[in-house]
């Protein structure tokens, strides 16, 4: 047989030991690289990453599935490459795992290109410098907490808030206003959850332009820990190569942060402050700088974000809150009321307000209304105490805006439709300026206060 004629042997490795999901394997010829992919078990079921070469001729891995049926002496292949999912277009409307394999039940995606997971951030050369906001035609949000095209907003909210609703309406609006699609990252996500979420999509009529990724509670910290770089080298396809605006949701950050503590104990590193990982702050980081608008496309990122025991102090808390752009908090009172969308407007924030971004007007107007409704918060008490009667004639008009711009601030979803007969309104962020700037005004003074709630533009509530 000639030289050209001899095929490689493959790198092949042996089990020295199994502790939970980390093998440590022993190889002869070639130690695999940090990152590389290796197979054991039948067929190659058992999934392993390398993490860390604890000696010169031995790899300690992290398995990224159960590793059942591995023991000692068992053969590890290694591939060669690290992990890589599938990308473009294929993907829309399937719900996958860490692997891009899919969990829906559907025929297999076939024939698409593959990616590795672990990719670099874009060069400060290929990312835009100019801050713009990512409108999305809901009027809390865009006048409110305007969040920036290829930033990261929090999502925070209990259960029964409506943070479902809102997730879905976002990934409509994202495909109706920016022609994008959305990639939803399920962390940590109950089988349940992760189930329902599948249905609610599929209900709303968004599931065709959503990818779903999922690395569900049940699954090992491995896979839990990889799934968010798996769902942002898909989105990084469409905004790269498909030059499309791509709405990433992640739900939850924070089981991005457990899942890295929980393989960092498993490798044996020493736990830093209040036990998470010594690395927390650049594994937050690698995934974390990855999303970014770039002169092709942008990546814009809703993560719900759960806080430890209510302590905005705790680590995970600190270095998640400073990668984000906006934070969205929803309201249990607002949602008790029926103000839908359930956006509680002065806990709401966002770095894109500011009148170098969005405009003086714009930054004007959103002081004023929350000036308004942070005064009618302070004279709640009064009113319940005493009544509406016993203010002052200014404070009263202070009552009556304040209320009328919480109705207006409210919006009939296209998602919802189904459940409220209304029929879903986008509106664009001007319409939604002037509604503001009238009702403060006073325009609207001889106006019940039903006619500003659930519409769109302003002139419905002048027409109706």
């Amino acid at each position: 047989m000639s030289d050209d004629q001899v095929v490689e042997q493959p790198n092949t490795g042996t089990v020295e030991r199994v502790r939970g999901s980390v093998v440590d394997v022993r190889f002869e010829r070639r130690l695999p690289a940090l990152r590389s992919k290796l197979l054991a078990g039948r067929d190659g079921a058992v999934v392993i990453e390398v993490a860390a070469h604890p000696s010169e001729d031995t790899v300690r891995g992290i398995a990224l599935n159960l590793t059942q049926g591995l023991a000692r002496g068992s053969t590890v292949i290694d591939t060669g490459a690290p992990l890589q999912v599938p990308v473009g277009r294929q993907l829309l409307g399937r719900a996958l795992n860490v692997f891009g394999e899919t969990i829906d039940n559907l025929d297999p995606i076939t024939n698409a290109e593959s990616r590795s997971i672990h990719q670099p951030a874009a060069s400060l050369a290929d990312q835009a410098t100019k801050s713009e906001a990512f409108l999305t035609g809901i009027k809390a949000i865009d006048v409110l907490a305007p969040l920036e095209r290829g930033g990261k907003a929090g999502l925070f909210g209990g259960a029964g808030v409506g943070k479902t609703v809102l997730i879905t309406e976002l990934i409509h609006n994202t495909v109706d206003k920016h022609e994008g699609v959305s990639i939803f990252c399920g962390i940590g996500e109950r089988c349940r959850e992760a189930e329902e979420m599948y249905r609610d999509l599929a209900t709303a009529g968004v599931l065709d332009n959503t990818v779903m990724v999922f690395g569900q509670m049940n699954e090992p910290p491995g896979a839990r820990f990889r799934v968010g770089h798996a769902a942002l080298t898909m989105a990084e396809h469409f905004r790269d190569v498909q030059r499309q605006d791509v709405l990433l949701l992640i739900d939850n950050i924070f089981r991005f942060i457990q899942a890295g503590q929980e393989v960092s104990g498993l490798l044996g590193q020493l736990p830093s402050r209040v036990g998470y990982q010594p690395t927390l702050a650049s594994d937050l980081a690698q995934l974390e700088e990855r999303i970014c608008n770039t002169t092709t496309g942008a990546i814009t990122s809703i993560q719900a974000v759960y806080v430890p025991a209510d302590d905005f102090t705790d680590p995970s808390a600190v270095h998640t809150f400073s990668h984000l752009s906006a934070s969205i908090v929803l309201s249990r009172r607002r949602a008790r009321e029926a103000l839908y969308p359930a956006i509680d407007p002065l806990a709401s924030t966002s770095n894109m307000l500011t009148p170098l971004v969005v405009g003086k007007r714009h930054y004007e107007l959103a002081r004023e209304i929350r000036a308004t409704l942070a005064n009618y918060e302070e004279l709640k008490d009064i009113i319940a105490m005493l009544g509406l009667e016993e203010l002052s004639e200014r404070d009263r008009r202070t009552v009556h805006r304040a209320r009328r711009l919480e109705r207006f601030l409210t919006q009939p979803f296209f998602t919802t439709t189904q459940f409220t007969g209304l029929e879903g309104k986008l509106v664009e962020l001007q319409d939604s300026l002037e509604g503001c700037e009238r009702i403060l005004n006073d325009e609207f003074s001889d106006r019940p206060e039903r006619a500003l709630y659930m519409i769109g533009g302003i002139d419905e509530a002048a027409d109706d």
